[in-house]
């Protein structure tokens, strides 16, 4: 597997604020440099690559002589208004000084949630790709809220990769991989339920004064990018050639293998970037005839409906014991659902006095997981 990465040709890589920053927490000009550095060799050597990073309010907490994080929602957005364009002019004069062009992209949740603008998101960047302009990724910070944000830039970073249908995301960190309590790395990771029955036992996480992420943000984001079928590598952030040694192939930092559960494009967008506005609870006949049957999911076999959505909203799957087991498109509103839960598809017609098609989900709109 690891000699695989040798093929890697669009690479995600994600630098949090630690990466950037000094052991006193300001913002350090020779970290930023290496960093800069080993996405350059990145691209020199025909790769295609986008660097995700944070580091905007620790630009602006150092600007107005902040030493601890702000706790408000406002201050938070003033130091990433004050910081974002700090840490652009820093990347801008870095990248052009080895003449390479940059782009500032600034997502939020929402904006990936909404498929037209995941669309438009994913389409800019594959024009930056073929005018071979490097695009620099954070999070908007300064519109960000609580309901929209990412929470941190590792899922941001994992959300990137499935835009751009990465090869690989390369998480840069404090350390060269996940290490267990007894001081031994682990190099690979092959399932989400090592995760969760493993590595988990072995969390330290050590919350910082300019960061939000740690080593749990880390673990949920390989989850994540294991399920989109991305693999995940996390490396020391601090070495200057660990991101060359981990594309050559060697065994440096801690490997998450992708999932081969192939989905589509529009399929993995439905499972994990999508908003989801509402729950059908499933009997157990239709429970079986999703997974099993590779069925469409009827009236009759939903027992109950969660939550305000319209026609064309994607909404989760549950089971009668709560699971949740997949993701799917409704072709009927909440409040039609209310009308024809349980119901045969024969009847729809007479309920509400019009049937746009037998089926509430179609298999094609489907994902399932469970």
């Amino acid at each position: 597997m690891r000699q695989q990465l040798k093929f890697s040709i669009r690479v995600v890589v994600k630098a949090g604020t630690s990466i950037l920053t000094s052991e006193d927490g300001k913002i350090s000009s020779r970290n930023l440099a290496r960093l800069g550095g080993a996405v350059e060799r990145v691209l020199k050597a025909g790769k295609q690559a986008v660097l995700v990073s944070s580091g905007a309010i620790a630009y602006g907490m150092q600007a107005m002589g902040f030493l601890k994080r702000p706790k408000e929602m406002a201050r938070l957005q003033a130091c990433a208004a004050i910081g974002q364009g700090k840490l652009m002019h820093a990347y801008e004069e870095f990248f052009l000084s080895k003449g390479l062009t940059t782009a500032q992209i600034l997502l939020t949740r929402d904006g990936l949630e909404d498929r037209t603008r995941f669309l438009a998101a994913r389409k800019t960047l594959e024009e930056l790709f073929s005018l071979g302009v490097l695009a620099i990724v954070n999070e908007n910070d300064t519109v960000a809220t609580d309901e929209i944000a990412f929470g941190d830039n590792d899922i941001l970073s994992v959300q990137v990769a499935h835009l751009v249908g990465a090869d690989l995301l390369v998480i840069l960190s404090d350390v060269d991989g996940f290490y267990l309590r007894d001081g031994s790395r682990i190099r690979e990771v092959a399932s989400e339920a090592e995760i969760d029955t493993e590595l988990v036992k072995h969390l330290r996480d050590k919350r910082k004064e300019k960061t939000v992420g740690g080593m749990r943000a880390k673990l949920k984001a390989a989850k994540l990018a294991m399920r989109l079928g991305i693999p995940l590598l996390m490396v020391s952030g601090h070495e200057a050639n660990s991101l060359e040694r981990a594309l050559a192939g060697e065994d440096v930092g801690t490997l998450f293998h992708a999932s081969r559960l192939a989905k589509s494009s529009r399929g993995k967008w439905i499972a994990f970037s999508a908003a989801r506005k509402g729950a059908l609870t499933l009997d157990r006949g239709a429970h079986e005839a999703l997974l099993k049957k590779k069925r469409s999911l009827l009236a009759s076999g939903i027992v109950r409906v969660r939550g305000a959505f319209e026609r064309g909203d994607v909404v989760e799957l549950e089971t009668l014991e709560g699971a949740i087991f997949g993701r799917g498109v409704v072709r009927y509103s909440s409040r039609d659902l209310a009308q024809i839960t349980g119901k045969k598809s024969h009847e729809i017609q007479a309920i509400l006095g019009y049937k746009y098609q037998d089926e509430v989900i179609h298999r094609n709109d489907l994902v399932l997981w469970g």
